[in-house]
């Protein structure tokens, strides 16, 4: 289906350069699964669960039959001085799942809006206490707290503040954990436990009686899957205490099941005070986040006059959502938790064992691998690999064989090869006539095999000053031995014509 660019200019999309999308959109118009199709028909694994939402896979019929069945039975009651049974069930389910004494649960409509509202918990929490000083927040460098003004303030990404003046003042950011020698770890990485002392830090020069909270996403999502330090929550919990700052975990990408355990908290044994909640929640079905708070938090704002508590919009969750319950529900019969936690392990080892990699890093099925096209050992010892997501830079490959990339076809890869060595952005000045570019497409295995031993069928190409060749290759094994052992040989091979 093509799609007029005039049609699309009234939706005003964020985090999206919308003038390069209009120009050449792609749309996603269904998905089931893992899976998602855009509007050519093409069949896409959704690697990131959408935007770490979709938990337990688009589209579950239970779900949808479930939100269905509630929409026609009660589809809105005002949430002020009313409830609905499904609420307080929902916030039960939450408590069980939440580290115990995590049991007070506070429903919002997004991730932004649940760190917005722990910042007002944090602040009336002190205030009730008689320290109503405690008007500093405590985040750290390259975190990610959402697009409210309070979570802008938070977060430590530069691109998402500058644009929006000083905005809240009294901010402080800690170092970031994004060290060289963590850049390639299983888990948690062994360095950089001593930069929680930044906190200490802060409350030395401010006076630890300022700060009101500190929010630490137990693994950071936003700017690539960084894992805490052995020993840094914890070492972060200890300044709290000693300081009565209270510790938000900020978990709307961790929160249930993303990191082996139902929260961030539970994976690396630190229990916060406060807990954000959001994504995951609905399974994306219906927008909805939660602020979960330790009883003893909850307890001293119980006894202050409700304007000390006040946080509610006309869609504070007696708009009841039986997804909510839903997903909860299949999370747990399904045990997806454990499913994260064992299929993390095997992502992470076979991003490890990628050449062409800057970083790879994570926990459960939060990891993430950092490519480096252009700047790779590879690329300086003259290899220039192609790649579907340069297709801008590709100028030489025509829209045939971008539409045809994964056919088991030698022509399709020479054409990518000879594009690539033509495109004029991925060669480097100067020493072009040494440089080689390789193209693989095939299947990846069964192919023409047995369930036993299948077989999958690669062709590849290099093109270089000499002209291009090309050969087709079988290899044994599974999906992704086929494809590791493809990759492995494209780049020996390639390393070979430019060295002999």
């Amino acid at each position: 289906m093509k799609y007029d660019p005039q049609s699309l200019q009234s939706y005003w999309m964020p985090f999206t350069s919308n003038r390069d999308f209009k120009s050449e959109p792609r749309i996603i118009e269904r998905a089931e699964g893992v899976y998602c199709w855009d509007q050519n028909g093409h069949k896409i694994i959704d690697g990131s669960s959408g935007l770490f939402c979709v938990a337990a896979g688009h589209s579950r019929a239970e779900i949808a039959e479930a939100v269905h069945a509630q929409l026609k039975e009660l589809s809105y009651s005002a949430p002020f001085q009313l409830g609905h049974p499904l609420s307080f069930e929902l916030a039960a389910r939450i408590a069980e799942l939440a580290p115990p004494g995590i049991d007070r649960v506070f429903f919002t409509n997004s991730g932004s809006e649940s760190v917005d509202t722990a910042m007002k918990i944090a602040c009336a929490y002190h205030y009730a206490r008689g320290e109503g000083q405690r008007q500093r927040f405590v985040s750290r460098e390259r975190a990610y707290h959402g697009v409210n003004l309070g979570g802008v303030a938070l977060s430590g990404m530069i691109k998402n503040r500058q644009a929006f003046g000083l905005g809240l003042p009294g901010v402080c950011h800690m170092r970031h954990t994004w060290l060289a020698e963590n850049r390639f770890t299983r888990g948690q990485p062994e360095h950089g436990v001593e930069l929680a002392d930044d906190l200490e830090r802060f409350a030395a020069t401010f006076g630890g009686d300022t700060i009101a909270a500190c929010f630490i996403e137990p693994v950071a999502g936003s700017t690539g899957c960084l894992v805490p330090p052995k020993g840094y929550l914890e070492r972060v919990r200890e300044i709290c205490d000693r300081h009565g700052i209270l510790l938000v975990f900020d978990e709307v990408i961790c929160g249930f099941g993303r990191v082996g355990k139902a929260f961030g908290a539970q994976s690396f044994g630190v229990k916060p005070d406060i807990m954000t909640m959001a994504k995951a929640i609905t399974n994306a079905a219906q927008p909805m986040g939660a602020v979960a708070v330790d009883e003893a938090v909850h307890r001293r704002l119980r006894h202050r006059r409700p304007a000390a508590h006040q946080r509610a919009r006309t869609h504070r969750r007696n708009r009841p959502h039986p997804a909510r319950g839903a997903v909860i529900t299949e999370t747990a019969a399904e045990d997806l938790h454990a499913l994260a936690e064992r299929f993390g392990a095997a992502l992470l080892d076979a991003g490890l064992e990628l050449v062409t990699v800057e970083s790879c890093t994570g926990g459960g099925l939060a990891a993430a691998v950092t490519a480096v096209p252009g700047a790779s050992q590879w690329f300086e010892r003259g290899l220039v690999t192609y790649s579907n997501d340069a297709k801008r830079e590709l100028a030489g490959v025509s829209e045939d064989a971008l539409e045809h990339n994964g056919a088991v076809s030698e022509a399709v890869a020479v054409e990518m090869a000879e594009g690539a060595r033509g495109g004029q952005e991925l060669l480097a000045e100067g020493g072009q006539e040494h440089r080689i570019a390789i193209a693989i497409t095939g299947t990846a295995g069964p192919d023409g095999g047995t369930a036993a031993k299948p077989v999958g069928t690669v062709c590849m190409a290099w093109a270089g000053p000499w002209g291009t060749r090309a050969e087709t290759v079988l290899f044994q094994g599974g999906r992704d031995e086929v494809r590791r052992q493809s990759v492995a040989f494209a780049l020996a091979e390639g390393l070979r014509l430019v060295e002999g």
